[in-house]
């Protein structure tokens, strides 16, 4: 078949059908991603499996499309725990989940501290105990310039003087 101009009304209808539903099933499958892989990271300490929370996704939604013009690493001093990842050309929700993760040698148990002046914040925020909650977002930056990643934690981590797991 061939298409014509006449056929374009009803091309149109079908391509927002399928946008309609393409967009959500591509959302709900983030959405698994980011709770996969954060609690592949808590099992391994023993720590309960995160809960999605769609008020902190849209927090981080939010946040996201404010950062996607410069994709800059500025955390958004809302009240919620925050992870923040960047990458070029593409950051997959497990992949930013795992630049935090890979931070976990850094941590020193004992001393309940970083060590080496190294940085394990991002991964003490992914397996902290009482942080229940989670939601993400993601943006492909300005100019092809990446993927900007954010997820929120509530209640939020790295309290001083606690231990996260």
């Amino acid at each position: 078949m061939a298409f014509s101009n006449s056929n374009l009304p009803y091309y149109c209808v079908i391509m927002a059908i399928a946008i309609s539903i393409i967009q959500p099933l591509h959302a709900q499958n983030e959405q698994q991603e980011f709770l996969d892989a954060h609690n592949t990271a808590r099992a391994q300490v023993g720590v309960e499996n995160f809960g999605w929370d769609v008020k902190f996704a849209t927090y981080a939604q939010n946040y996201a499309n404010q950062r996607s013009g410069d994709c800059s690493l500025i955390h958004s001093g809302g009240p919620y725990g925050e992870n923040l990842a960047w990458a070029s050309p593409d950051l997959s929700p497990t992949g930013a989940v795992d630049l935090w993760v890979n931070e976990k040698p850094y941590y020193d148990y004992m001393s309940n501290s970083c060590i080496d002046g190294k940085e394990c914040h991002h991964y003490t925020q992914v397996v902290w105990r009482d942080s229940t909650h989670l939601g993400c977002a993601r943006v492909s930056c300005a100019n092809n310039n990446g993927v900007f990643v954010i997820c929120n934690y509530n209640p939020p981590g790295n309290i001083s003087g606690q231990r996260p797991y």
